[in-house]
């Protein structure tokens, strides 16, 4: 029954992956593509992760998942904020489409 879930789980975060695909190439924003990019990576690391921990059990690697897990959970939302803030201040502009 945990196989079930931990496989419906690594499931859901491929489907969050696809989408964030998806997203990125129909926003045609920097600005958007990069949240569109942060989010779905986040989220889809993690329901992929969870779902890679549940399979595994409790054990020495799950808790090396588990560690890498709360490092990227840290580091994404910090590495999303230097890109974006690095292209406002070299002064990118997105331009109007009419």
């Amino acid at each position: 029954m945990l196989n079930i879930v931990s496989n419906i789980i690594i499931g859901i975060g491929i489907v969050f992956v696809a989408f964030g695909v998806y997203g990125i190439f129909r926003f045609n924003n920097f600005y958007a593509r990069t949240l569109i990019a942060s989010k779905v990576d986040t989220v889809g690391f993690i329901t992929i992760m969870a779902g890679t921990i549940m399979k595994q059990g409790l054990s020495f690697f799950s808790l090396k998942v588990l560690l890498i897990l709360i490092i990227m959970i840290v580091i994404n939302p910090l590495t999303t904020h230097a890109i974006a803030r690095s292209a406002f201040l070299s002064g990118y502009k997105v331009e109007k489409e009419e």
